[in-house]
């Protein structure tokens, strides 16, 4: 309530000192221009940002960005027109009034300061005057700003989040530009931070309101088990608590398991990654079951890890989100088909960061890491000495006192028939798998850590179908060739392998997916602690 009123008063404040120096209501004639729009504006002059620093410290290390975006407009003011604050002045105020609706817990600095000035236009709404402090803390404020809602902590939080994926480097001074530019154009229109975030800042809003008007009991079945066609008091319960979570739109009175229930679990099921089957199972209750302020935090962390990616490619990329165990093949914001995959145990994670697909690998060998080498090939040869010819395997030397391993290419081979490589340090790529019955599983954290997906031929026809040399035909036979051959792709293509355990789908459905690999805490600590490195 605290921050809604501040958004009321200080959009009061803006909107009535406009309305009084356009002269509404004090004899302007009709078609007779305002006097603002007759006047210069009004130039800064370098002393006086001087002195503001000088007062404002703790602004210190945005002076280079604020002197270059002055110096961009020679000096000319950028929130007054006229003696008056412009609507973008407003709305940047607003959102920084409330920073916890960005999900953000650190406070902008000197923020008390800018509520006394703006306070303070109540008594000058007759005096076209502009005020420099004001003007200044504005523009050294919205470089705070940006940083902390389109940005994000900085690269040491986010590798220690296990986020290895570059971050993206945007000129926040060019964007406040164009805001200034188009004063008609909201203040969150096409803003430099990708998508994702501002889909979950809605659910944000919306689970935060949940939490305060709601409680959340566990619902426990005392039934050994309820499905369609069931009459039971818990019926209710659950059917409450779906309406709440938008996915029940009937009766939450009627005790009765009907088939607009069994659709609303479906759906459920289907945004928590569960087996789709209409039943409160026992996963299926623990979802439901989670305390709101366990989600909200999960929605937070996943603000901050959207403020990471880029804002947006115009190329096709690839996409891996580990913990919906996906692949996403994507043409700019397009999205063109997905796939299941299988990503890597908890002991054997699949590391979180970028590469790009340089080439395709039909019947590949498998260079068997070392440590695979050493923790169990050597163990299977120890316990059987044709452990090697019987797993299609052969020693071509050793390295350190190992033997260097490779498996064949052909049908046992683990790396299946085709590999996608993209050449990094942590030795991950793409690529088919003879246990196609994992695909069929729920949870798919089953690999050392290189991604196996559900459709190799589909993506290899996908990769190559520019390139004249290749057909699908041609394809299917060097999979089947038993002899190991590259295809380098003409351009090389982005892949982004990406956590996300709170997202929404193409249906603006809010997604949550397990913390497989336990990355949520410490990063939620940070976040809500307001310590967040900036």
């Amino acid at each position: 309530m605290v921050n809604m009123s501040y958004s009321l008063k200080y959009f009061f404040v803006i909107f009535l000192t406009g309305y009084i120096l356009h002269g509404f209501g004090q004899g302007v004639k009709k078609n007779e221009p305002a006097l603002l729009n007759t006047q210069s504006p009004v130039v800064l002059d370098s002393l006086e940002i001087i002195a503001f620093y000088q007062g404002h410290p703790e602004l210190i290390t945005g002076k280079a960005q604020l002197l270059d975006f002055y110096d961009h407009r020679a000096y000319a003011c950028a929130w007054f027109a006229g003696g008056r604050l412009t609507e973008q002045a407003g709305n940047l105020v607003n959102r920084m009034i409330n920073l916890p609706d960005e999900g953000i817990y650190t406070a902008i600095p000197y923020q008390k300061e800018l509520e006394l000035l703006l306070d303070g236009l109540n008594g000058q709404q007759n005096n076209q005057q502009t005020n420099v402090t004001l003007e200044l803390l504005l523009t050294a404020q919205y470089f705070v700003f940006s940083k902390l809602a389109w940005n994000g902590m900085n690269n040491a939080a986010s590798k220690s989040s296990g986020w290895y994926l570059p971050r993206k480097k945007m000129a926040y001074d060019q964007y406040l530009d164009s805001l200034l530019a188009a004063p008609d154009k909201p203040f969150t229109s096409a803003e430099p931070v990708y998508r994702q975030y501002e889909l979950l800042k809605s659910f944000l809003r919306k689970y935060r309101a949940l939490d305060t008007g709601s409680t959340w009991p566990p619902i426990v079945l005392p039934l050994p088990r309820l499905k369609p066609g069931d009459s039971a008091p818990v019926v209710t319960l659950i059917k409450a608590r779906l309406y709440k979570l938008e996915d029940y739109h009937g009766d939450t009175l009627n005790n009765h398991y009907d088939k607009i229930l069994q659709n609303a679990v479906k759906q459920f099921q289907f945004r928590h990654g569960l087996p789709v089957n209409g039943l409160p199972d026992k996963a299926t209750l623990a979802e439901l079951n989670i305390p709101l302020k366990s989600r909200i935090s999960q929605i937070l962390v996943n603000m901050e890890r959207s403020r990471w990616l880029p804002v947006t490619l115009s190329s096709v990329y690839l996409a891996v989100n580990i913990p919906e165990f996906k692949l996403h093949v994507y043409h700019a914001d397009s999205l063109l088909w997905s796939c299941s995959a299988v990503v890597g145990q908890t002991m054997h994670q699949t590391t979180v960061f970028y590469g790009e697909i340089k080439y395709v690998v039909f019947s590949p060998y498998w260079n068997i890491p070392p440590s695979i080498v050493r923790n169990e090939i050597l163990p299977g040869i120890k316990n059987d000495p044709n452990y090697i010819a019987k797993h299609d395997m052969e020693i071509t030397g050793y390295l350190d006192g190992l033997p260097v391993v490779r498996q064949k290419p052909g049908p046992m081979n683990s790396l299946g028939l085709v590999k996608f490589m993209f050449p990094n340090s942590y030795n991950i790529y793409l690529h088919d798998t003879p246990s196609k019955s994992l695909f069929g599983e729920t949870s798919r954290a089953f690999s050392h850590g290189c991604i196996r997906i559900a459709e190799p031929v589909r993506l290899a026809n996908f990769l190559l179908k520019e390139d004249k040399e290749w057909n699908p035909e041609k394809i299917a036979a060097a999979m089947h060739a038993g002899k190991e051959r590259y295809a380098t792709l003409a351009q090389k293509v982005p892949v982004f392998i990406a956590y996300f355990t709170a997202f929404t789908d193409r249906d603006n459905r809010l997604n949550f997916r397990k913390d497989i690999y336990n990355l949520d805490g410490e990063l939620a600590a940070l976040i809500l602690s307001g310590n967040g490195v900036y």
